[in-house]
This record gives structure tokens, sequence and C-alpha cells, in this order.
């Protein structure tokens, strides 16, 4: 049987809606794709799936009813991941959810339900990492921006608790890497998408995009930290660890003077 290829918009819902047209259509051998990624696959019969919340929402309602709530969990954060053809393991670990009666995600003899819980780890970590490593500086619109470029796709996971803790004050969170951002205007957070100046260096402590004082307390910080730092007692290979070296050009402590 020819091999059918799904294209989706890359979104959840959209990955979603890919599987409730598999289980529609009854469709057995199937490769799904993110329109993105595209790539040509010979003998393959190319269709695109629409997003369609609904469908999404039922499927959903499906896995939940099969999986435990860290299960759910695990599969949201795989698939953040962005890994290449995450979404044919997901599609391994759906099936066999809905295949069988008990916690599916709790089989990790089961080869797919292991790689969705390590790659969930991997997000995870990376998901508490960015929420330690997040450093604000003050704009001259008087929003804190702040540029992160994670090995996955994280925002979505630190909406809430940015949101919690900055409650009072107007923030964005730009992903250089996926070009696009959280911004927070006191009330709710929403997708973002911006063009910068070609070059621009958003690592960089640009005077006409941060204030005055902002770049003065820059200052201060890192003589604090380089105050505070005691050179006899530094262990580079344990801080690297706490700390790895692609954190460090977001630092703002990092920065040189």
């Amino acid at each position: 049987m020819q091999e059918r290829h799904l294209i989706y918009d890359g979104t959840f819902d959209g990955f979603l809606s890919c599987i409730f047209y598999i289980y529609e259509h009854n469709l057995d051998q199937v490769h799904i794709q993110n329109e993105f990624e595209l790539q040509e696959r010979l003998f393959s019969e190319f269709e695109t799936v629409i997003t369609d919340i609904d469908k999404a929402n039922r499927v959903w309602k499906g896995l939940k009813s099969k999986l435990s709530k860290m299960g759910c969990y695990q599969l949201y954060y795989a698939f953040l991941s962005e890994e290449a053809t995450i979404e044919n393991t997901l599609l391994s670990y759906v099936r066999y959810a809905f295949g069988n009666q008990l916690k599916a995600d709790k089989n990790y003899a089961n080869p797919y339900v292991l790689k969705v819980a390590q790659t969930a780890k991997k997000v995870g970590r990376e998901k508490h990492r960015m929420e330690a490593f997040v450093r604000f500086r003050l704009t001259k619109d008087q929003v804190y921006f702040a540029s992160i470029e994670p090995d996955f796709n994280v925002l979505p996971l630190i909406s809430k608790h940015f949101k919690r803790r900055y409650a009072d004050q107007k923030w964005m969170i730009y992903d250089i890497k996926r070009r696009y951002g959280l911004y927070y205007d006191l009330n709710t957070v929403e997708i973002i998408q911006m063009a910068f100046p070609e070059g621009f260096d958003m690592t960089k402590n640009d005077t006409a995009m941060f204030t005055a004082q902002e770049l003065e307390f820059q200052k201060l910080w890192q003589d604090y930290f380089k105050s505070t730092n005691i050179e006899s007692r530094k262990n580079m290979k344990l801080h690297v660890r706490h700390v790895p070296k692609r954190y460090w050009k977001y630092l703002s402590e990092k920065q040189p003077n």
C-alpha cells in the first residue's frame, strides 16, 4: 500500500487534526510532517490537513481518557521538542494508547512510550532553565525585554510562570531562533512576531533600544557579580554544569564591561 504523506501547519491542534484524519479515513501507512520542514518522499501521496479545533479537541479528550495527567503533559512536551519525525513517534504513541485499556503511558517497555518520556524530560529541563536564566532589560518603551534561543520550543510552557511572577509590569520574551515571542500587556499574554533591523543583535545593550538607567543597572550588576566571585573558590566545571555556556550570551553578568 502506498504511504500517505500528511502535511500540517506545525501547531499542536494541527497535529491532533492529523490524528483525527488518520482514524477517520482508517489510514495505515502514513507519515506526518510539518509544512515548514517539508521534504519530498519517493512514492508518497501528499495531502494537506487543515487544522480543525473541534476535531483536535475530540482527539485530546479521547487521549485524556486513555493517558494519565502526566502522560498528557509528556505528549505535549515531546511535541514541542521539534525533533525530527517526532510527529510519527507520537502517532505510534497515540495508536498504542488508544489500543490499550490501561494507562499506556506507564508501560516504559514500549519503545514509543519510553521515547516520548525521555524527550519530554529534556524539554522540561529546558523549560526550567529558561525560567531561571531569562534576563529582562528595560526598553525606552517601558517594556521589559528578554531574548532567548532555547533548544526546544518552550515559550508556550513558560508563559504562566512569567505572567504570575511579573504581573505588575509589561514584558516581552522573544525566541530568536523561532522568530516569535510572548508579550504581556498587564492583562493578557499574546503571541507576537516582530521585524528587527538587519544585523540587529538582541543580546547586546543597544543604546537606541534600552534606557540609560537600564544600562547603568547592567553595569552595577556586573560589578556586583565580579566582586562576589571569590577567585580561589572558583569551580568552572561545576559552574558550567549548572549554567551551560550556551546560555551565557543572555546573562548580563556574563557580558564584557
